[in-house]
């Protein structure tokens, strides 16, 4: 009795997080209290108990061999002249810090081009017709992305010219692909989609990449001990690899993913733990890999699986989403948006969470314990990705079986209605959503079928109205208060009239912020935004999609450059990128391909090189020199959005269109010289 007494005063002495301090969202706030109230711990509760290791953070601290791990802080009296920080092999602090950084390239390179080879295999599949299940949605897509993969989609028969048969185009589309991730030579195909100017500058600095997996082998082995050791050395094979996630595994992720499921168009649905229902069955869908999860959509809106729910006591599925897994089955399917990362065990909190099934990248290991708690069964789907809890449920996905699989979980998730177990408690917030977005689409909200082009937003940031592009993406992170940093820079942007483009969970929480619907411009963008995005009914926050729709943006201001009168090549754009919450490795290649891309890029929250004050001297100046891009660090959020929009502004002087100008019709003679 005596130790039980002991143990609930030790329990009442952990310190647990304040939950308005931890976030700005309310939801989250009422659940984080809930999850207390009930002894549940979430990440929010272990940011105050979990210190994070300083040296870590600095990016000087070296564990890839047994002599370590080496510590290197920064002295507080730090004299760079007399900085004689080594380790036991006598690494110094700018190596080890580049070796850190360009592993987490490495790291993130690798999770979204993994990603991509699951896409481009089950690809592979539909092509040699293999399977009923995947089938090619969007022929267009396909022919328009098949030159670029040295596929030809039309055929010399007897001096005429005529088209390929789409499935032999599909099936060479498919080989083409896959080799890019292992093929003995040449280069990644993809990297010429990037402007003339930008390939050609690759080429002259050594860092185009020669197939995807190569890249990430040669950062792992340059980084051993003993093997490269001079921070500029290490950097340009990180480049290479962050262009071969960028241009390479990503654009591919995107491209196929497109071809099977459908290029987005903008939709209406609605985000945040509000979009749970009481008397549904809830099944989350959380992770990256929308192969299995586009099957688990379709299954659950059939009439068989409806029918069986409501015999079950439900009035029907809610299907939502969390993470990018979320945002993919968003911009096609219209499913609304749980959460974000550091919602997941929030979700399960509710009650009202039947099943959550997971795939790859960003699942905590902790829902499995927070859903012991209730009644919530985890489901894990992915052959590389399983957890030691013996309460989670593996069903692994085969795309040669997605139907049975999609049936076997969600009849799971309709079974575990009845388990629920005490009060059930569903925040009210939720907030509408416009989403998928994407090159194609903003082309055709700027012109429609008939003139669809991306000159008349080229027209709109010459004469002023759009100041200019910012991209604003990436993760949370549980040490900064959650949502604040991407909420403030996005507002303080569309404020001063840069139209943003948003992916990952910076596109759900400015949805779960309302900022993702064409009436927000009128509330909180500046006059100039604002009178474009009521004209053309667009939001001022373009969700283009999931973290490797990144590529998207990349491709959308080539097609800016390509549009004519703002320079020859993306580092002439009056653009910036930002992650106001990073935390994955996966930001870090997402940062460094768009660096490498000639984008000024800021990141907030802390970054892994402040221990080594010259390597990051590297990367936020000299970088610029070679690349036309270049890192930044800035944790205030306001001040981290006027980073951006000074660069903007400095872009917009070099280009000579820094004074306002009244708007000009054009004629046609005119608009050539323009795109001359």
């Amino acid at each position: 009795m005596a130790e039980v007494k002991e143990i609930k005063k030790a329990a009442k002495k952990v310190k647990k997080a304040d939950p308005v301090a931890a976030s700005i969202d309310v939801a989250t706030q009422q659940m984080i209290a809930r999850a207390q109230e009930l002894g549940v711990e979430t990440v929010f509760d272990r940011n105050i108990t979990l210190k994070p290791c300083n040296i870590g953070n600095q990016g000087t601290c070296c564990k890839n061999c047994s002599m370590g791990p080496c510590r290197l802080p920064l002295p507080k009296d730090y004299d760079e002249a007399n900085d004689n920080r080594k380790g036991m092999c006598g690494a110094t602090a700018n190596t080890i810090a580049a070796r850190n950084f360009i592993r987490m390239v490495a790291g993130g390179a690798a999770a979204h081009s993994d990603h991509g080879r699951s896409v481009a295999e089950v690809f592979m599949s539909a092509a040699r017709k293999e399977t009923d299940v995947y089938k090619i949605k969007d022929e267009a897509k396909l022919l328009q992305i098949a030159p670029a993969l040295g596929v030809a989609i039309t055929v010399e028969v007897d001096g005429e010219t005529q088209d390929r048969d789409i499935d032999e185009i599909a099936l060479e589309v498919a080989e083409a692909a896959l080799n890019e991730w292992g093929k003995a030579e040449g280069e990644v195909l993809y990297a010429k989609r990037a402007p003339e100017a930008r390939y050609e500058l690759w080429k002259k600095q050594g860092v185009l990449p020669r197939n995807i997996d190569r890249e990430i082998v040669e950062i792992m082995h340059r980084t051993h001990i003993g093997v490269d050791q001079d921070y500029r050395n290490l950097m340009k094979q990180g480049v290479r690899a962050a262009i071969a996630d960028g241009w390479g595994g990503s654009m591919l992720a995107t491209d196929l993913q497109d071809v099977l499921f459908g290029t987005p168009y903008p939709l209406v649905s609605e985000a945040n733990l509000g979009v749970m229902k009481e008397d549904m069955v809830n099944l989350v869908i959380h992770g990256h890999e929308p192969v299995l999860s586009e099957v688990i959509v379709e299954v659950a809106q059939t009439k068989e699986m409806i029918d069986y729910a409501k015999e079950k006591g439900a009035k029907g599925i809610q299907l939502s989403g969390i993470c990018c897994t979320a945002n993919e089955i968003l911009q096609r399917h219209g499913v609304p948006l749980c959460g974000t990362f550091l919602q997941q065990e929030l979700a399960i909190v509710t009650g009202a969470c039947d099943a959550m099934v997971v795939d790859i990248q960003c699942i905590m290991q902790n829902i499995a314990a927070v859903a012991e708690c209730f009644h919530t069964k985890i489901v894990t789907t992915h052959p590389i990705a399983r957890m030691e809890q013996q309460s989670t449920i593996h069903i692994e996905f085969d795309e040669h079986h997605a139907v049975e699989d999609a049936k076997r979980i969600v009849k799971l998730a309709i079974d575990n209605f009845a388990n629920r177990k005490g009060e059930v408690m569903i925040p009210k917030q939720k907030a509408p959503v416009v989403a998928g977005f994407g090159v194609e689409s903003v082309e055709y909200h700027l012109g429609g079928t008939f003139r669809g082009n991306y000159y008349t937003l080229n027209d709109n940031i010459i004469n002023g109205r759009i100041r200019g592009i910012g991209g604003v993406v990436g993760c949370n992170n549980a040490r900064v208060r959650h949502n604040e940093g991407h909420i403030e820079v996005v507002k303080e942007l569309i404020k001063n009239d840069v139209i943003v483009l948003t992916t990952g969970c910076n596109a759900i929480a400015c949805g779960m912020e309302g900022l993702l619907t064409p009436e927000s411009a009128k509330v909180f963008c500046g006059p100039g935004l604002a009178e474009v995005c009521e004209t053309v009914g667009i939001p001022p926050v373009l969700h283009l999609g999931s973290c490797v729709d990144n590529s998207r943006i990349l491709l959308a201001a080539t097609e800016v450059v390509k549009a004519g009168g703002l320079g020859n090549d993306i580092s002439d754009l009056p653009a910036a990128g930002s992650a106001p919450e990073w935390m994955s490795e996966k930001a870090i290649s997402i940062g460094q391909y768009f660096v490498a891309s000639g984008v000024y890029t800021v990141f907030g929250a802390v970054f892994p090189t402040e221990g080594a004050p010259v390597f990051q001297r590297f990367l936020f100046e000299e970088m610029e020199q070679m690349y036309g891009g270049m890192w930044d660090f800035e944790k205030d959020p306001i001040k981290h959005a006027w980073k951006m929009i000074n660069h903007i502004d400095s872009k917009r002087q070099a280009l000579g269109i820094d004074k306002a100008r009244d708007r000009v019709m054009m004629d046609f003679s005119m608009r050539q010289a323009l795109e001359g």
